[in-house]
């Protein structure tokens, strides 16, 4: 099932979604993906005119594919302009996945404030692709293409602060706009940053994520490229702590991204 399929699967049936093994990650269902599936159940609660502002997802168990899984929202609170949400992915009796959300209207101000420029990226001809093996990279990576531009590839022993490249979809674009849906599984496409460090394989996982989008969105394909970069600010002890952000292809400010990782290695 591509990303726009399981999106209408959780329009159709939130209570009954079944995340097939080509959206897993090792053990789990790729992180992206189901955080892409709780905000689509948040979103649907929530009044239009208020875009979503930012999410704190925690990742607080292995979402298992093959299984089904019920995706739950409630509203925690709705004011004038800002509605706060709560989301959940619940499987076999246990959350796998919980969600805060903060959505908002806009509101007249005098602070305007430009988004830093984006950092300086290889063109996408020049960046090396991330070929989909299976049972080599995870498989989820079928559904995503990405090319590394900064840093290394995981386990590679490239010390470098940084990594990021470019990202989209992988098949034909099917003339639909990019939402905040497909933008969770583009950020969170990209292993922590902190693999290129180790020189053989070790699992990693994210414990915590923030993510907070600058709106309104700009006007993208589903399919279209974007730039991601992402920051190691510290590392120790099995944890690190990683800031990044997306792009789009001519450098316009879309996402800004925080994930604690834990890593065995």
């Amino acid at each position: 099932m591509t990303l726009r399929e399981m999106l209408q699967a959780v329009r159709d049936n939130p209570q009954a979604v079944t995340v097939p093994a080509s959206w897993g990650q090792g053990r789990a269902g790729f992180g992206g993906l189901a955080a892409a599936l709780v905000y689509e159940v948040m979103r649907a609660q929530v009044p239009e005119g208020r875009p979503l502002r930012s999410l704190a997802i925690t990742f607080v168990g292995p979402l298992a594919v093959d299984e089904p899984v019920s995706l739950e929202a409630q509203v925690l609170r709705e004011g004038k302009a800002v509605s706060q949400m709560l989301g959940k992915a619940v499987q076999n009796g246990q959350v796998v996945t919980l969600v805060q959300g903060s959505f908002g209207a806009p509101r007249s101000s005098a602070i305007v404030v430009a988004a830093e420029p984006a950092p300086a990226m290889p063109p996408l001809e020049a960046c090396q692709a991330l070929p989909y093996i299976p049972g080599v990279v995870p498989a989820f990576t079928q559904h995503l293409e990405m090319r590394w531009g900064l840093g290394g590839l995981p386990f590679s022993g490239n010390p470098s602060r940084e990594m990021g490249g470019w990202v989209r979809q992988r098949g034909e674009s099917t003339g639909e706009a990019m939402n905040e849906a497909h933008l969770l599984a583009l950020v969170d496409a990209w292993p922590p940053a902190l693999l290129p460090h180790l020189k053989s394989f070790a699992p990693a996982s994210s414990l915590t994520w923030t993510i907070e989008f600058v709106q309104p969105l700009p006007l993208l394909d589903s399919h279209d490229w974007c730039q991601y970069r992402a920051l190691i600010e510290h590392a120790r002890d099995g944890y690190g702590h990683c800031a990044a952000a997306l792009w789009t292809p001519a450098g316009e400010l879309i996402a800004l991204s925080r994930q604690t990782v834990t890593v065995f290695g």
